[in-house]
C-alpha cells in the first residue's frame, strides 16, 4: 500500500465534489456542499502522495448524536485498508468527545454492498425492532 496519511480537515469543496463522484454518489451542488461541509464537527480526509484519495466526516450534535457520512475512496484506491483507517479515525474522535455519563448514538448509511465493512466497526442492522429511515426534500422552497 502506498504511503497513506489521514489528515483532521474537511475536504475542499473540489476535493468533495471529485470523490463524490468517483464512487458514483451522482452530481452534486457545490454551493450546497459548501456550506455543508463547513458545518461538519469533524473530517478527515487520507492523502497518498499529495492527492486526496479519501474522506469521511461526522455530522451531528457533537456530544450524544453522531451521523458518519460521505466515507469514499477514490476507486482506485479502495480495498488499501484505507476506509477503515478513517472509520477508526472517525470513532476515535467520537469516543472522546461524547458525554462521559452517556451514550453516543452514531448512525450512517452504507451504500450498497458495504454493509459487511461498516460492521466490522460494530455497526448493526436492527431491524426489525428499529428501523432507519429518511426522507429526501428536493426542489425550490
Amino acid at each position: 500500500m502506498a504511503n497513506i496519511e489521514i489528515i483532521e480537515r474537511s475536504p475542499t469543496v473540489e476535493e468533495h465534489k471529485t470523490l463524490w463522484e468517483a464512487v458514483g454518489w451522482g452530481s452534486i451542488d457545490t454551493g450546497m456542499s459548501e456550506q455543508s461541509l463547513t458545518r461538519s464537527v469533524y473530517a478527515v480526509v487520507a492523502v497518498s502522495e499529495g492527492e486526496v484519495v479519501g474522506m469521511g466526516r461526522i455530522v451531528g450534535d457533537g456530544v450524544m448524536y453522531f451521523y458518519i457520512q460521505d466515507v469514499a475512496v477514490l476507486p482506485e484506491h479502495q480495498k488499501k485498508g484505507i476506509g477503515a483507517m478513517m472509520m477508526e479515525r472517525l470513532l476515535a474522535y467520537i469516543q472522546k468527545c461524547r458525554s462521559a455519563n452517556g451514550i453516543a448514538f452514531v448512525g450512517l448509511f452504507a451504500s450498497q454492498g458495504n454493509d459487511k465493512f461498516y460492521e466490522r466497526f460494530g455497526f448493526k442492522n436492527y431491524a426489525p425492532e428499529m428501523t432507519g429511515m429518511f426522507r429526501v426534500i428536493e426542489g425550490q422552497r
